[in-house]
């Protein structure tokens, strides 16, 4: 895994640092979350072609898995793939798993990758679920030990159905409504907007 990691973070394209830089996340976070670009595939890694990699580091910054994340403006299933893509037989895993080591009594969840980025890239302590079906009990139980956990899902059906399982099961989840997601709320208004998001729920 290591070295698929190194490979496609080595090979991060101009096309694919603008698509990065047009969602906030720029040069220091793509060198610091190790993103990359699968432009020579590993073996078993062909079908992930041009998309961005997104390793799941490990708290000591080892990677653990990747995902990959197609920037193609087409329909991801007429070419056989989805807009994300985790390897056939990977189980699920919440991403970010350093912050919960380093957080102290608090800590952000959000639904999906990037928007995780951007929490970081703001200051806060942050994971993630990579999508909005995949809570698990085991991820309850790696946030039990918080006083809050701020819940930052996305303003859709899905999203609603993810925030009702986190609250279900965290008694310390504390919501917090967009009317945007964590990442266009960014572009949008900056970090002010998603501070001023989190005061209102407070």
């Amino acid at each position: 895994m290591e070295e698929a990691t190194s490979t496609y973070q080595e090979a991060l394209t101009a096309d694919a640092a603008r698509y990065l830089a047009d969602r906030g996340i720029g040069p220091d976070e793509a060198a610091t979350f190790r993103l990359g670009v699968v432009a020579d595939p590993l073996p078993e890694h062909e079908r992930y072609r041009n998309m961005i990699a997104i390793p799941y580091l490990g708290h000591q910054g080892q990677p653990l898995t990747i995902r990959f994340r197609c920037i193609e403006d087409h329909d991801h299933r007429a070419f056989g793939h989805g807009k994300y893509n985790t390897i056939p037989g990977d189980v699920p895993r919440m991403y970010g798993v350093d912050s919960i080591h380093a957080a102290s009594d608090e800590i952000h969840l959000t639904e999906g990758e990037f928007d995780r980025l951007i929490l970081r890239k703001i200051g806060w302590h942050a994971v993630c679920v990579p999508g909005a079906e995949m809570w698990f009990p085991r991820h309850r139980r790696m946030l039990a030990g918080f006083s809050r956990v701020w819940t930052w899902t996305d303003p859709d059906a899905a999203g609603a159905k993810l925030r009702t399982a986190i609250c279900r099961d965290l008694r310390s989840a504390r919501p917090v409504r967009l009317r945007l997601d964590v990442t266009d709320t960014y572009l949008t208004g900056g970090a002010q907007a998603l501070y001023d998001a989190k005061e209102a729920a407070a």
